[in-house]
């Protein structure tokens, strides 16, 4: 079987109804990262270890997710455009965390958030096996 070269279909249909429904709570949705190659997670991987920076992930290529279309990354979109990885904002004034919000929707669609690992905590990040 060929290694993909794009997001999983239903992992992209789901990302896309992540976004909509994060709208309509007055939240903008960023994907920062979906399909990776091999190659681009072994770069990943040097980082904090051979390569300045600090270590962004524990997995090699081949062991990512991403690397076979079933994860996203996203951030938050600000309303004068900037991105943020900020859990704290509450660009919609409802006195709920934007990016909880948006993680709790995210596993409504069938999405295991990496934020709850225990290991390494990777809270932009989400992940699918579709059925």
């Amino acid at each position: 079987m060929p290694v993909p070269s794009d997001l999983h279909p239903i992992v992209k249909q789901n990302a896309d109804a992540l976004k909509a429904a994060a709208a309509n709570k007055g939240i903008t949705v960023v994907i920062t990262e979906g399909f990776r190659s091999f190659k681009e997670q072994d770069e990943l991987y040097k980082q904090g270890r051979t390569k300045k920076g600090n270590i962004v992930t524990y997995a090699r290529g081949g062991e990512s997710y991403h690397n076979y279309g079933l994860a996203i990354d996203f951030a938050l979109q600000k309303k004068d455009g900037s991105i943020i990885w900020d859990m704290e904002y509450d660009g919609n004034q409802n006195e709920k965390s934007d990016w909880l919000e948006v993680v709790e929707i995210a596993k409504t669609l069938g999405f295991e958030w990496g934020g709850d690992w225990k290991r390494f905590k990777d809270y932009p990040h989400l992940e699918m096996i579709p059925n």
